[in-house]
């Protein structure tokens, strides 16, 4: 992606002590890139939000897809908010969806909704606090189809977003048949991601693990999702949780775990 100088926006970040910047996407007209101190964080195509370039936010946006019937609207709470990358996704598959999305970072959101405004038909309620604060103090008697944790502090997400208590948190508000989806990103030999797959394994009745397929080689760095769900997914689903790419990938649970999960 090269940037046009003349078009770059740029915002100290306070919270964090580095600068974002939005740079548009030369080569995908109406697309942006969001950067934190030089590093990418998302990706943004204003002109079809229904357009995700990142892989694991791909992955991410194939499990809401297979939440419901197609088209139809439902209640996603994101944990970490990014671009909006993907609550602009959801509102232009699943228009009419009410979500709400949280992020610790005053500046950043302030800056991502100035510069690229949501459409004033999505349903969106923003909040700035910590994820883990939300939950517990202005989400009463709120439910989902989809939790979304997508949160990171350096390399790692903040070990009170690890813990097992807070997925037992996030379970308190999903529907019956609601999924929670976290991005982990991990490094050989993967210890992180094993070990929150532990975590969550403790707190829900079926985790499922979708990644590029090298990765569950534990050579290489790179993202998992991992979703968590109390009213598990049969065959048919994660064969069209497969299907669904980006390719090569896999989709592992169950027994089929069995070797990722030993040290």
């Amino acid at each position: 992606m090269k940037e046009d100088g003349s078009r770059v926006r740029r915002r100290w970040l306070a919270g964090v002590g580095q600068h974002a910047s939005l740079a548009p996407d030369a080569w995908v007209p109406g697309a942006w890139v969001l950067s934190i101190g030089g590093a990418e964080q998302s990706h943004v195509n204003l002109a079809d939000p229904s357009d995700i370039f990142y892989e694991y936010l791909r992955r991410l946006a194939n499990h809401l897809d297979l939440l419901a019937v197609p088209g139809a609207p439902v209640d996603v709470l994101h944990l970490g908010a990014g671009a909006l990358t993907l609550a602009r996704y959801v509102e232009s598959t699943r228009p009419g969806s009410d979500q709400v999305a949280v992020d610790s970072e005053r500046e950043l959101l302030g800056f991502v909704t100035e510069n690229l405004p949501v459409p004033d038909s999505t349903r969106l309620r923003l909040v700035i606090d910590d994820a883990r604060d939300v939950l517990a103090s202005q989400l009463h008697g709120e439910y989902f189809d989809a939790i979304v944790l997508d949160v990171f502090a350096g390399a790692d997400a903040p070990a009170h977003l690890r813990e097992q208590s807070f997925h037992e948190e996030i379970r308190t508000h999903l529907h019956p048949d609601g999924i929670a989806l976290v991005n982990v990103g991990d490094d050989p030999p993967l210890a992180f991601v094993r070990e929150q797959l532990r975590t969550m394994e403790a707190v829900y009745r079926q985790v499922t693990v979708a990644a590029p397929a090298d990765l569950f080689g534990r050579r290489f760095p790179g993202n998992f999702i991992l979703m968590g769900t109390d009213a598990p997914w049969d065959d048919e689903r994660l064969e069209a949780l497969r299907a669904l790419g980006p390719h090569p990938g896999r989709v592992l649970s169950g027994v089929g775990l069995d070797g990722f999960r030993k040290p």
